[in-house]
């Protein structure tokens, strides 16, 4: 029997002027939530207090985007937030381009691609996943929850499910979404559920 030393909800933050246009964007100070944003985290707070579940401890990544959404989320719980170096996947002189813009440019091997300047997908991989292994040495017993964006949310279930290039794409993590996945003892963990999406 597997012993459980951390479970872990990642909450995407909420929906901003770029995310809803396709918009690459690793800014941390922009931009920040927008209307639309604002209701999917409403929704995403709204679940968690129907569940009623305790949490150790709130993380969040350094972004503002990020930040807003913690805040939120950690009023339900009364708890304080606690910032974490895990930034989105640095895309260098892509950053201000659309998604489709990009794949226009390099077909569909775009997503392997390193942009000038750029961070290296299996670089970004192994940073995401040094991040959480230090939350989860951290927190054992606990239940925390993670704010984070969506491509590192992306990147911990690749890591989990083994997923390697370009079908760690194929994971669709949207904002304002939850995932939960139980990290247990001998490096191995279970994702509960991906992508979520409160109604």
């Amino acid at each position: 029997m597997f012993k459980r030393k951390c479970k872990i909800t990642f909450i995407t933050h909420g929906a901003t002027v770029h995310s809803m246009d396709g918009i690459i964007s690793d800014s941390e100070k922009y931009p920040k939530l927008n209307d639309f944003g604002e209701e999917e985290v409403s929704k995403v707070c709204e679940y968690l207090k129907k569940r009623a579940v305790p949490y150790d401890k709130i993380y969040t990544s350094a972004s503002t985007r990020c930040i807003q959404t913690a805040q939120t989320i950690a009023k339900i719980f009364k708890e304080s937030i606690t910032t974490i170096d895990l930034p989105a996947r640095k895309h260098g002189v892509w950053c201000g381009q659309s998604y489709a813009e990009i794949y226009e440019q390099y077909g569909a091997k775009a997503i392997l691609q390193t942009p000038e300047n750029g961070e290296d997908l299996s670089v970004f991989n192994k940073r995401v996943k040094s991040v959480i292994k230090n939350l989860v040495d951290e927190n054992r017993g606990n239940r925390i929850i993670v704010v984070t964006t969506p491509d590192v949310v992306q990147s911990a279930v690749a890591q989990t499910l083994g997923l390697k290039g370009v079908n760690q794409f194929k994971v669709l993590i949207k904002t304002g979404s939850l995932t939960q996945i139980s990290y247990f003892q001998d490096n191995w963990s279970s994702i509960i559920y991906s992508g979520y999406i409160p109604l």
